[in-house]
């Protein structure tokens, strides 16, 4: 299975419905289920720093879950890559403007598993996700 690294909180903010974008200075033609990535590194820096647009969102304010609470280092979620948005079609308020966006559809968030993570898309190990398999209803994502 395909995954994609995100580093916290944006993965969090994907999986729980907020983020439908997530942003790369590279563009895919990719299309299809994805597995969401954690990534391990987060420093309170670049958790201050995601706080204040969080914030700013729309009418709403987003409680992101205290630094210490974020699950890092393995699986959170998966969704569907439908679109890769240049930054002159910017669609969403949080496409970033100068990246190329990619759209998320039909969010899930998943029970935590641990994996190592990778640039760019890379292949999870099936032995990581037979966990995942035996509980939920991945059929789409195989």
């Amino acid at each position: 299975m395909k995954a994609l690294s995100i580093r916290q909180p944006w993965a969090w903010l994907i999986v729980n419905g907020y983020k439908d974008i997530e942003n790369r200075s590279w563009t895919t033609r990719f299309r299809g289920r994805v597995l969401i990535h954690a990534s391990k590194g987060m420093t309170r820096a670049e958790y201050e720093d995601a706080c204040e647009p969080t914030r700013l969102v729309g009418s709403r304010t987003i409680e992101l879950p205290p630094f210490g609470q974020l699950q890092r280092g393995g699986i959170v979620g998966a969704a569907t890559i439908d679109a890769c948005i240049s930054s002159g079609d910017r669609t969403s308020q949080w496409h970033i403007e100068g990246c190329y966006g990619f759209h998320l559809t039909d969010i899930k968030p998943l029970p935590f598993v641990a994996c190592k993570g990778a640039l760019r898309f890379f292949d999870v190990p099936a032995d990581d996700t037979a966990q995942l398999h035996q509980t939920h209803d991945l059929g789409a994502l195989a």
